[in-house]
């Protein structure tokens, strides 16, 4: 008998996973489902830690509720129907509402894949208590920055790196395990690969973070700049803020590029993983270049690739894959 509903891998991941969804359905079978719900369970902490309008104590506990639950150290189920009316979004509604059903397919996988997604969210998890503590003060009329770049650089680890682990793992194990590799530097490249995508959406996001009061671009490198995090509101900022932010994109690039290397690694009989993995770097590269052409200060330019360009990324890659010089061409890692 399923312990879910038919639609839990298809129609809800589909709501919640929104542009990520694709990259899901490119992954083979053998990895598909695992990999579909720690995303729906981190889905669901990150849910919760982004109810502002529950106070931050309340969101909190209730993250380390489910924490504990996704990790097996606590047998009463979760009860999160107040949280879910509290969400704006129905596919996040409905996602709180049936968390047990994603918490009992975790049960039924084997050790090694329980193991692996356990210790993914776990990570994931510590990395949005985090947040939410250090951002607890935050606000419209005060923002609050991280303060160094280890700071920066643990926080992309935590909440997207650590990703890159949990991938190579699952996929190793189940599809190419005998597939010879430099496993270190593998490993290594596939945690960049999720540092650099992380690393996009905080430099795209900046705007909005700082209108919330979030700053993750630390002190020590705004101050070196004659900035405080508050001059970010201002778009006419941006001439001092170039310099900085044009490094920032540089390194997202450089994550991004190790990210490449790491696709290219994998082996050629992994198409679909290859397509899986190229897809968001091809997305993220596009990005970095459309960010270090405009004033990202300024709220009103709202930076995102367009779907049809996202259409022709996955069409070139696709067709070029038979052909590897080509399509290991299909990365330009230049911002101009």
């Amino acid at each position: 008998m399923s312990v879910s509903g038919p639609d839990l891998f298809t129609t809800l991941l589909r709501d919640v996973s929104r542009s990520f969804y694709l990259t899901l359905r490119l992954l083979p079978s053998p990895v598909r489902m695992q990999i579909g719900l720690a995303y729906l369970l981190a889905r669901a902490t990150d849910t919760i830690a982004d109810t502002e309008v529950v106070p931050l104590d309340q969101r909190l506990e209730a993250l380390d509720q489910l924490r504990n639950r996704i990790l097996g150290s606590r047998d009463e189920p979760v009860d999160f129907s107040g949280l879910a009316g509290s969400q704006v979004l129905p596919a996040e509604r409905e996602l709180l509402g049936r968390i047990e059903e994603a918490i009992a397919v975790l049960g039924t996988l084997p050790c090694f894949d329980r193991c692996c997604i356990r210790e993914v969210v776990g990570t994931i998890t510590s990395g949005q208590e985090l947040d939410l503590q250090r951002f607890g003060a935050a606000g419209t009329g005060h923002v609050v920055s991280l303060t160094t770049e280890a700071e920066l650089d643990d926080y992309t680890f935590r909440v997207a790196g650590c990703v890159g682990g949990f991938w190579t793992r699952l996929c190793r194990s189940h599809l190419y395990p005998k597939a010879p590799l430099d496993l270190p530097e593998y490993l290594e490249n596939a945690i960049r690969f999720g540092k650099g995508l992380q690393l996009v959406n905080i430099l795209r996001d900046l705007p909005s973070d700082i209108a919330r009061g979030r700053c993750y671009l630390p002190t020590e490198g705004l101050r070196s700049a004659g900035l405080e995090p508050a001059h970010l509101k201002d778009p006419s900022t941006m001439n001092r803020f170039q310099e900085l932010y044009r490094q920032y994109l540089e390194c997202a690039a450089a994550h991004l590029t190790a990210g490449w290397e790491y696709t290219c690694a994998t082996p050629n009989s992994q198409t679909r993983v290859r397509l899986a993995c190229a897809l968001p770097l091809l997305i993220g590269m596009e990005t970095l270049r459309l960010l270090a052409r405009g004033n990202i200060l300024d709220t009103s330019n709202r930076i995102k690739v367009p779907r049809s360009r996202v259409r022709t990324i996955l069409a070139q890659a696709l067709l070029l894959h038979p052909f590897q010089r080509r399509w290991e061409s299909l990365f330009q890692p230049g911002l101009a």
